[in-house]
């Protein structure tokens, strides 16, 4: 009965090996196809994704330069020389153009979305800050006053827009 045994077991032995080998070499081949194919499906959808985020790059640079003091104080006419109603006209401005590009934030990374954003608050301030003077009485000395202020110094949406580029070179070489 023993011998038996030990002859069965001989038997099996080479079976249950060679199982495994093949258990072995199925599992990993397996898993070989299924990293090709996500691969290729990342692949795939990268080449779709990128003319999508590309032209959200391209969205918010022109976000940025609408928004850009010299250009939004050209697009942007008084309709009255109330001074208020001017600053009102420009902040509820560049508030539609940021809310016009809003969806495009899943296609940007998230530090850019963060500095075009703060871009967009500290424009919106600095009008603000300088509608607050007491020397600016109309709509027009508000317009002088703000292209004087970004005469010589870089606007945020300048800097922002610096950044957008720099990233787009190290995202696309």
């Amino acid at each position: 009965m023993e011998n038996q045994i030990i002859q069965l077991l001989f038997y099996c032995l080479p079976a249950i090996i060679t199982g495994l080998v093949a258990f072995y070499f199925f599992n990993s081949h397996t898993k070989n196809e299924e990293g090709r194919r996500r691969y290729l499906l990342h692949k795939d959808t990268q080449k779709d994704i990128l003319p999508i985020r590309l032209q959200a790059y391209e969205r918010m640079t022109l976000f940025l330069e609408r928004i850009r003091p010299a250009n939004l104080i050209i697009n942007v006419i008084p309709q009255s020389d109330n001074k208020e109603g001017y600053e009102s006209l420009l902040v509820q401005q560049i508030e539609n153009e940021f809310t016009h590009n809003l969806s495009q934030q899943i296609y940007l990374t998230e530090e850019c979305w963060n500095i075009i954003r703060a871009s967009k608050n500290a424009t919106i301030q600095m009008i603000r800050k300088i509608a607050m003077s007491n020397k600016i009485e109309s709509a027009d000395k508000l317009r002088e006053a703000v292209l004087n202020e970004f005469l010589d110094k870089s606007s945020p949406s300048a800097t922002a827009l610096q950044y957008v580029k720099k990233e787009l070179r190290e995202l696309y070489g």
